[in-house]
């Protein structure tokens, strides 16, 4: 390397306790490793490593070249920095035997994938600008070693982490390829001892207070008085009470103080060589902890940990769905209540305790109140007479003056129909009786009196006959009935259309005379009595209300929309021009007063007595 070839780096590439004294003519190297480099960012100091020499060299030459290494990290490029000699006492004095006035130090900062790894800096005595510069392009150059070195570092951890990843997949794909709980726990386990070289990994979940051994690798059934069981809960519960992982024995460069006293018995007990055992948790808790033993000379390292941590917090909180999904519906039940109750009664969930105090007070207070209970049914005003008007006769319809929702006078002509053939009618009768007649003047005169007879009952005939047909002249105007309005009926669509004798032309319902139509529930058809009262309040009139009194109640109840009605009849008190037939709304009979808890839960509590009812045998 050029480095090497130049001498720049020699000292560099020395181990630091074979560094010869420094003199002025050689360059004094020191590196600056940056332990967390950011992209895009320079650090804020760089904590630099020089070669061991002297101890006053050391104290001169790191402060100097420290500002140069942060200076070459600020601006990420190469920088050449004159530092005087007389800058410092300290420097002075080590230059006593130099002659030169200054000397020079240069850094170059380490850049891997756009990301400050660290910067070399080297100390120079007095020396030409070419040379210099030289210098700076030799130690550019000579610096790919380490870039190339480091970049092989950062692959190999990518690659390490990329490994570990796909082996935490794979072991939560086994886990989550079985359906029952059992099967999922007892393969995920198995996996996980088979890769990390295990005699045995136990897993268990917190359940009251305390951890429950669930299952073990390679073991479909165990004892769950065991001593050996006992002792993997004991070790359970000592890592999740420190909420960390414990290893026994501990790691040599772990200082952290840990209990390790239920894991060392259990290692004790099963006569292996090590033990590990990692709480996992979800949600904010703490919620079980897998055991990991090692027999022989293995003990577990820092990478096995790792893996098993990652497994576990991936993999754990879904066993424990598993576990809680193939519970059966009592215990599910019973498990579910004793949460519900320790959010009320328990340590925190201040929320949920007022809410249930809250609660508390509003069923007391329903309890001692009373209030007016109405029974609520739909309802519809009618009119109490309509009147029907129908065709006279067969004829066709020659003109129509109303329609439903007009009001009309007595005697208003309605409609009127079509006279042309009875009009010829008459006529022909008309003329039939003056035949009579002059046949009959001219008999009388003859003194027949047989033929006489005859003709007297023939001009009755056909006075008869043309009677008939001035009535039915006079009612093809189809006149109202009395003062009100058409509640149906519109021919005016049906001009010369023809018409069947007795057909239902309209119908006249008077504007003073309305009673109200409701549908009660059969739930509620018991409460109700004649005589009892209530209101009334329309869709078209909502801001009123129509006080009514039940007359009639009837026996038979109908079907609409798969509920049964019965209907009710009732009679307003106070009429209003506003009202017309045929309008909706809701109507409350007042039944009496009642417990207003009662009021609000009678429907549910008759509900689930008749289902109570109907499914016992």
């Amino acid at each position: 390397m050029l480095l090497r070839r130049s001498g720049i780096l020699r000292d560099l590439c020395r181990n630091r306790h074979d560094t010869p004294p420094h003199t002025p003519s050689q360059p004094r190297p020191g590196v600056a490793p940056l332990p967390s480099p950011a992209p895009g960012t320079a650090p804020a100091a760089a904590r630099l490593a020089c070669p061991r020499s002297r101890a006053d060299e050391l104290h001169r030459g790191k402060q100097h070249l420290t500002e140069t290494a942060e200076r070459a990290l600020r601006e990420r490029r190469g920088v050449v920095v004159a530092v005087d000699s007389s800058a410092d006492e300290s420097t002075q004095l080590s230059r006593a035997s130099d002659n030169q006035a200054q000397h020079w130090e240069i850094a170059y900062p380490i850049e891997v994938s756009q990301m400050l790894c660290g910067v070399v800096v080297l100390e120079l005595g007095n020396r030409a600008e070419p040379e210099l510069q030289s210098a700076l392009r030799e130690l550019h150059w000579g610096i790919a070693w380490l870039v190339d070195r480091m970049r092989r570092s950062q692959n190999d951890q990518a690659a390490a982490i990329q490994q570990r990843v796909m082996c935490v997949l794979d072991l939560a794909a086994t886990a989550v390829e079985q359906t029952k709980f059992k099967a999922a726990a007892s393969a995920f386990l198995t996996e996980l001892a088979t890769r990390l070289d295990c005699d045995r990994v136990s897993i268990g979940f917190v359940a009251d207070q305390k951890t429950s051994l669930a299952t073990i690798s390679h073991s479909a059934n165990f004892k769950e008085q065991s001593n050996l069981v006992r002792s993997i809960e004991a070790a359970m519960d000592e890592a999740i009470d420190q909420e960390a992982a414990i290893i026994y024995p501990a790691f040599e460069h772990d200082q952290r103080a840990r209990v390790l006293l239920a894991n060392q018995q259990l290692c004790q007990l099963t006569k292996g060589n090590s033990v590990a055992t990692v709480p996992f948790g979800h949600d904010g808790q703490w919620i079980g902890a897998a055991t990991l033993e090692r027999g022989g000379d293995r003990r577990f390292q820092q990478a096995d940990i790792e893996l098993c941590q990652a497994a576990v917090a991936l993999a754990g909180p879904m066993l424990n769905i598993a576990r809680a999904e193939d519970r059966w519906i009592g215990r599910k039940l019973n498990e579910s209540l004793k949460e519900t109750l320790s959010r009320f009664f328990g340590p925190g969930y201040v929320l949920w305790k007022a809410c249930g105090l809250f609660a508390l007070f509003i069923i007391f207070v329903l309890s001692v109140t009373t209030g007016d209970y109405r029974v609520r049914a739909d309802a519809a005003m009618e009119g109490r007479i309509h009147r029907a008007v129908v065709a006279p006769f067969d004829g066709f319809i020659d003109q129509a003056n109303a329609r439903a929702g007009e009001y009309v006078k007595e005697g208003q002509v309605l409609a009127v129909l079509d006279d042309n053939d009875l009009q010829l009618e008459r006529s022909k009768w008309l003329s039939q009786r003056d035949q009579y007649q002059k046949e009959l003047r001219q008999t009388k005169a003859d003194g027949d009196k047989a033929r006489i007879g005859i003709l007297t009952a023939q001009i009755e005939q056909a006075e008869a006959q043309l009677a008939l047909v001035e009535d039915q002249l006079a009612r093809t105007e189809i006149r109202a009935p009395y003062d009100g309005i058409v509640v149906s009926g519109d021919l005016s669509k049906n001009l010369g259309a023809p018409l069947d004798k007795g057909e239902l032309l309209f119908e006249v319902a008077p504007l003073d005379q309305y009673r109200l139509a409701m549908q009660v529930d059969d739930r509620d058809i018991r409460q109700l009595k004649i005589g009892q009262g209530g209101d009334l309040i329309l869709s078209a009139v909502p801001d009123a209300e129509f006080p009514f009194v039940i007359n009639l109640i009837t026996p038979v109840a109908s079907t609409e929309e798969g509920r049964n009605y019965f209907r009710v009849e009732a009679e307003l008190t106070e009429n209003s021009p506003r009202l017309r037939p045929g309008m909706e709304g809701i109507g409350k009979i007042e039944i009496g007063e009642r417990k207003m808890i009662w009021i609000w839960t009678h429907r549910f509590s008759e509900w689930l007595k008749l289902q109570l009812w109907s499914w016992w045998p």
